[in-house]
């Protein structure tokens, strides 16, 4: 390895780290986080108090309604909350007759954060959904209705309310197989109740995201309200910030909340109209939730009830099959792409992770291995796969390190500083008489550095990996304390990582091994010069650290053991490669080319004209000055 591929090196980790700045909040956003905090309590005691004279008034107003047979609705407006469940093996879902919506989910076959059986992703405190439908003389709210339910099976459920003498809106549900949930609403008989210019159902959908990991701080992380517009791709408010009634110019598809590796989604089979309005607000760490999501939305109504307003459901995992599988049991004909809930991350490492590593991941996990061993032999396979790339890049290294005494003695009379121009044209043709090319070693890491990026993206986002055990790690999906103290310390958290720990620690041991390597092979002031690399190599493990802290054991822990076997190839390529002999090879090399020291193509010519250039441009500037002196 060279120069350049230490370049690569510090590249990885400036990409890191940059992610990590750039989606950690600053002071100032984090003060005005806490002045939100603030300010979101006291407008909540506001809210809080309004809605406490809204119910009082909408009590008063369907108490008279009751009392007033022409109101439509009338008889809606009061009854006794009851609870319908529909369910199979997969999912529980539980309706209220108050509102007729589903009020609690709850995802069967995983644990929650407390290690016990099924995740609840909302119940009545954390969910409101509402319809809305602008009358003629009185507007429509779902919210304040109580439905009657008919034709109840495990499965299905009608809900209606009836509006008065042959009059009724009706609401059906069907659960599917798994985890897509079909509704429909329509109104029968009150077309006469509707102005001409009624034709759209508003949408009123706010939830309290809740924390169900571990680490508040890495969840948060891949928490967002994501949308699909039509006709293109998906897209997400941010993750760090507050977003306060964000329109949406273009048409949705779908409208999902949620967080790391479980989902709340609606689907509008005519879409959702222009101008979706969207918020996401963050919560507190410590109270149980992650944000506060909101969606005011628009689709298709049709008044005389011909046609029913048809939406679909989404409540369960983060599962990229799963996910495409679900969208082939939905009934709107349309891509749908729910699959992109699974972030792959940008396009390139989006393209490595969705035709290589998903392959590779199912294809293991089919035979029933252990989540751990899985990143192993992900791991193994990778290096395999570079293996030649990483020979090549070593290889190129050994034959600069075995020329290096005669690259000294070739070049020692170009000490001075401004003799280095000519020293760098010497070596280069030195290289070019020998067959050796001082950039190879770059383009391998190159090659490597998406692969460990897209890594970066998969493994957080793999829901397999969650509640997983493997050695002393009881959940490959979170972080992996050996020491917690409970209380945040700057830069740190409140924890200690082992894996985090042992990726630095195999991290440093990596570099203390390509820092030899490259010390071996360097001449002149290039050695000087990489004194000062040797430190910031040293320095990486030690950023790494207070980045990867808080991230999940299993991205950690492949990390450590891509890092661990690299050393041990790098090691055993040291071991097995005989200097002498190579030697030879390069003087054999170098008797064939001695007639033709221009025997040398690709990157490494291109760079030896280009420093003849830089010369012959010095040259000429300092003739030009020598001009204008005068002399």
């Amino acid at each position: 390895m060279d120069k350049n591929t230490i370049i690569g090196f510090i590249l990885i980790a400036a990409v890191l780290i940059g992610f990590s700045i750039y989606n950690k909040p600053s002071e100032e956003e984090i003060k005005a986080q806490e002045e939100l905090i603030a300010k979101q309590e006291t407008e909540q005691k506001k809210a809080a108090e309004q809605q406490k004279l809204i119910e009082q008034q909408q009590k008063e107003k369907q108490k008279t309604a009751i009392e007033d047979t022409t109101v439509l609705f009338h008889s809606a407006y009061s009854g006794e909350k009851q609870n319908i469940i529909l369910k199979n093996k997969f999912v529980e879902l539980t309706l209220s007759t108050k509102g007729g919506v589903v009020e609690k989910a709850v995802i069967k076959g995983y644990k929650n954060i407390e290690g016990k059986k099924d995740v609840t992703l909302f119940d009545e405190k954390d969910q409101h959904l509402s319809f809305k439908i602008d009358g003629k003389e009185q507007n429509i709210n779902t919210a304040d209705l109580f439905f009657t339910p008919t034709e109840q099976t495990d499965s299905t459920v009608t809900m209606v309310a009836q509006a008065g003498f042959g009059k009724q809106l009706s609401m059906k549900y069907v659960l599917g197989k798994d985890y897509l949930l079909h509704f429909s609403m329509q109104v029968d008989g009150m077309e006469n109740d509707f102005s001409s210019k009624t034709n759209t159902l508003n949408i009123e959908w706010e939830q309290k995201t809740r924390q169900q990991e571990k680490g508040f701080n890495f969840e948060n992380r891949y928490a967002t309200l994501t949308y699909k517009e039509k006709g293109s791709g998906t897209d997400y408010l941010s993750e760090t910030k507050e977003i306060l009634n964000e329109k949406i110019e273009k048409s949705l598809d779908w409208v999902a909340f949620k967080n790391q590796f479980f989902s709340s989604l609606m689907i509008s089979k005519d879409d959702f109209a222009n101008n979706s309005n969207l918020s996401s607000i963050p919560q507190e760490k410590g109270s149980g939730y992650l944000k506060l999501y909101k969606a005011q939305l628009t689709t298709f109504f049709d008044p005389k009830g011909n046609t029913p307003t048809e939406l679909e459901f989404y409540y369960g995992p983060n599962d990229f099959r799963l996910l495409q599988s679900v969208e082939k049991q939905s009934k709107f004909d349309k891509e749908l792409k729910m699959e992109r809930l699974v972030y792959l991350g940008w396009p390139l490492f989006r393209i490595i992770n969705r035709w290589f590593t998903l392959y590779v991941f199912d294809g293991l996990t089919s035979l029933g291995f252990n989540m751990g061993i899985v990143l192993i032999l992900i791991t193994l396979l990778l290096k395999a796969i570079t293996f030649p790339l990483v020979k090549k890049s070593y290889m190129s290294s050994a034959k600069m390190r075995v020329l290096k005494p005669k690259l000294d003695e070739a070049t020692k009379q170009y000490d001075k500083p401004e003799d280095q121009m000519m020293k760098q044209q010497a070596m280069m043709q030195m290289y070019s008489q020998y067959g050796v090319s001082p950039l190879s070693g770059c383009m391998p890491m190159l090659i490597q550095m998406p692969i460990w990026i897209a890594m970066f993206n998969f493994v957080p986002n793999a829901i397999q990996l969650r509640g997983e055990s493997f050695l002393w790690i009881k959940d490959l999906s979170t972080y992996d304390p050996i020491f917690e103290w409970g209380k945040n310390i700057w830069l740190i958290g409140d924890h200690l990582s082992l894996t985090c720990i042992l990726f630095c620690a195999a991290n440093l041991a990596y570099s203390w091994i390509t820092m030899r390597q490259q010390r071996d092979q360097m001449i002149g002031q290039q050695a000087e010069q990489m004194k000062m690399m040797q430190w910031m190599m040293f320095l990486m493990p030690l950023m790494f650290f207070f980045i990867f802290n808080d991230y999940s054991a299993g991205l950690n822990f492949y990390y450590f053991v891509s890092l661990f076997f690299s050393a041990a190839i790098m090691w055993t390529l040291r071991k097995t490669t005989n200097d002498k002999k190579l030697l030879e090879i390069l003087e054999a090399r170098y008797k064939e080319n001695k007639n033709n020291p221009k025997k040398m193509g690709g990157l490494a010519a291109r760079l030896e004209a280009m420093q003849k250039q830089q010369q012959e441009m010095q040259r000429k500037r300092e003739e030009l000055e020598r001009k204008k002196r005068g002399l």
